[in-house]
């Protein structure tokens, strides 16, 4: 044995433990034989491993497939200006609108001028001629704040839609450079207290036709924008042919009362309106003449119900940043709640379920702009598909917050919240889903 060695401080008991598993005199001959260097990198790799310093946390990045990638550059600059938008005007006052249920109309000016920037106000069209543009507006918005992205669309896809589809020369005129402006608000109503689903043949609110005007009776309800819009776009059934006709409704006008809805958990920085209409006189030229049957209304409906599917990827997509975020900055047991394994897996099947709904509504934008509008079937499988997906990815995120998730504090819970709206509009889950499998099967299962 190497004099060196031999005299080392070595524990005998050490020895003798390592003498039953290993050749001693070999061992201690083969370290010998070891420069000095070589035995400092022998012994540092012994030493027990200081601790690593944890690396940088990547920035939150939901388009992980680069989805949207492959925008032109005028969908991107919408996107850009849209987003920026919402994150310096509308999330700074995102929860109190949820909490007071109010819409803040110092808003309004500043939504005409992005109105102004994204679309301008002698350019609009409905349907869009670049669906996916126009729908990457109500995915930006819905992402920070959907009741906003509400507000917008009852006034641009819904109100404005209406005239622009069916809507004289004279009305589009009247109507429809002001409310490019945002100087007239609109609102759209075709819901009744007692009809939903079956509106289309439960329509309880009338017109009858006296000379030149019209006289209006009935209620409504759920009308977007209703307390404060200027004008209403309300559906009636005529009389005297039984068909379903749409009149343009000041809000000035003897017997049109509005009574904001209250007691809702979503969307509450939406003013719902619940309207009642008694004997509300309108001269013919506030009649819509380009609708004649209840299938008008459908086909704008179509439109309108694809924007949902994009909300609703919105939504989610806002649920998974704002939720990963809260997790890489919430410390439990020393260490950040997002580097826990069960944690981990709950944040990787939510961007799985974003990454799914950013590629579906891209595709559904796609079909729409190759088709110049969409239809009944294919809107409604989106709707469908797009809000159920939505509502899982906002459960996770608000589970994987704990009890912070069911605060404003931190944006999941109103996003939470609101997306019991966006499941519950433009049709039920059910009547979407009959109206994919009626094209599907070639069987209507509609009672």
């Amino acid at each position: 044995m190497p004099n060196d060695l031999a005299t080392a401080d070595i524990d005998r008991d050490v020895l003798a433990r390592l003498s039953e598993k290993a050749d001693v005199d070999q061992l201690l001959g083969a370290l010998s034989d070891l420069d000095e260097d070589e035995l400092d990198r022998l012994a540092d790799g012994a030493r027990p491993q200081k601790p690593q310093r944890p690396s940088p946390t990547p920035p939150v990045n939901a388009d992980v497939y680069e989805v949207f990638e492959g925008l032109t550059d005028a969908q991107e600059a919408t996107r850009e200006t849209v987003r920026s938008f919402m994150q310096a005007e509308v999330e700074p006052v995102a929860n109190d609108m949820w909490e007071d249920g109010t819409f803040p109309k110092d808003l309004i000016p500043k939504a005409g001028a992005l109105f102004d920037e994204v679309v301008g106000r002698d350019a609009y069209t409905f349907p869009s001629d670049d669906p996916i543009r126009t729908n990457l507006i109500s995915f930006e918005m819905s992402r920070v704040e959907p009741s906003f992205c509400t507000f917008w669309g009852v006034h641009t896809l819904l109100s404005m839609g209406s005239v622009a589809l069916f809507g004289s020369e004279a009305q589009k005129e009247r109507f429809l450079g002001p409310m490019a402006a945002f100087d007239m608000i609109g609102s759209w109503a075709l819901t009744e207290p007692d009809h939903g689903s079956d509106v289309s043949q439960g329509l309880a609110t009338t017109a009858r036709r006296e000379g030149d005007t019209w006289v209006l009776d009935g209620a409504k309800k759920w009308a977007g924008n209703a307390t404060f819009a200027d004008v209403t776009v309300v559906w009636a059934r005529d009389k005297a042919d039984g068909c379903i006709k749409g009149f343009l409704v000041e809000q000035e006008r003897p017997g049109y009362h509005v009574e904001q809805i209250g007691g809702k958990i979503a969307k509450r920085g939406v003013e719902n309106g619940l309207i009642e209409l008694d004997g509300v006189e309108l001269p013919e030229a506030n009649r819509l003449p380009g609708v004649s049957h209840f299938g008008d209304v459908s086909a704008q409906l179509a439109t309108c119900r694809a924007s949902v599917a994009w909300e609703a990827a919105g939504l989610a997509t806002g649920a998974y940043e704002k939720a990963l975020a809260y997790c890489n900055e919430r410390t439990q047991f020393g260490k950040p709640t997002s580097s826990f394994q069960m944690v981990q897996d709950k944040l990787v099947t939510m961007l799985g379920k974003v990454t799914a709904l950013q590629t579906f509504v891209m595709q559904l934008g796609r079909l729409e702009a190759g088709a110049g509008a969409i239809g009944n079937e294919r809107s409604s499988l989106a709707k469908v598909w797009a809000c159920d997906t939505m509502r899982e990815v906002v459960s996770i995120a608000r589970g994987i917050m704990g009890g912070n998730g069911i605060l404003l504090d931190h944006d999941v819970a109103r996003l939470f919240a609101d997306a019991e709206g966006v499941y519950s509009y433009e049709g039920s889950r059910e009547m979407n889903a009959l109206i994919v499998g009626r094209a599907i099967t070639g069987q209507s299962a509609f009672v």
